[in-house]
């Protein structure tokens, strides 16, 4: 499911028309980037949750040459699932 498909999802559902639709998805993602940028975790319950995991420096290898290179710290998005979640995508049909 595409950004567009979920917006036209939501429009259908809520009797919403597309723009007001596209205003609820998009608010929604901002409001869940600016929380995770600032080191919040998001829940929402029976989905999953997100936070940010931070990595430290190491030194690795370019696969392709061989040659060591610095690898900086970072930080990254990590999601995982809830219960319910896991349970509906294994449900057998």
């Amino acid at each position: 499911m595409t950004k567009g498909e979920l917006i036209e999802a939501v429009a259908q559902r809520d009797g919403f028309n597309l723009r007001k639709a596209e205003i609820v998805v998009n608010t929604i993602f901002a409001s869940m980037c600016d929380a995770l940028k600032e080191g919040e975790r998001v829940e929402i319950r029976g989905f999953g949750s997100f936070e940010v995991r931070r990595y430290s420096a190491y030194r690795g290898r370019n696969p392709k040459t061989g040659d060591e290179v610095f690898v900086r710290a970072k930080r990254a998005p990590f999601f995982k699932t809830g219960k319910e979640l896991r349970e509906r995508v294994n449900e057998t049909d």
